[in-house]
C-alpha cells in the first residue's frame, strides 16, 4: 500500500479508487462500494447503463478526499451542499428557459 501526503493528492489530475483507498487505508473495493451508496462523500459515482454496457465511473475530489480523512467533513455537510447545488442549477435551468422564450418571442 502506498502512501501519498495531502500535495500529492491535490497534484493528481485523476484519482482513481485505488489512489483513494491507498490514501484512507481501506481498500479499494470499499471505496467504489461507499461512493455508489452515497456513503462515502469524497466524490460522485456515475452509473453508466445502455443497451451493451453496465459500468461505473468515479470523479473523486481532492479536496473533499483529504477533508475526509481529517474528518472535517460529514455526510450531512455533504448533501446541504448538494442541495444547494440542485437548486441553483434548477434555477439556471430556469433562467435559460425563459430567455429561450424571449429570443423565440423577438424572431416571431
Amino acid at each position: 500500500m502506498l502512501k501519498y501526503s495531502d500535495d500529492d493528492i491535490r497534484k493528481m489530475s485523476k484519482i482513481t479508487c485505488k489512489i483513494a483507498a491507498d490514501y484512507l487505508g481501506i481498500s479499494p473495493m470499499a471505496v467504489s462500494y461507499g461512493m455508489r451508496n452515497e456513503r462515502l462523500p469524497i466524490g460522485f459515482a456515475i452509473h453508466n447503463k445502455d443497451r451493451y454496457t453496465d459500468s461505473w465511473s468515479y470523479n473523486i475530489i481532492s479536496e473533499r478526499l483529504i477533508a475526509y480523512k481529517h474528518g472535517k467533513i460529514t455526510e450531512v455537510q455533504v448533501e446541504g451542499i448538494e442541495k444547494n447545488l440542485g437548486r441553483i442549477i434548477e434555477e439556471f435551468k430556469t433562467m435559460k428557459d425563459d430567455l429561450s422564450f424571449l429570443l423565440r418571442g423577438k424572431e416571431d
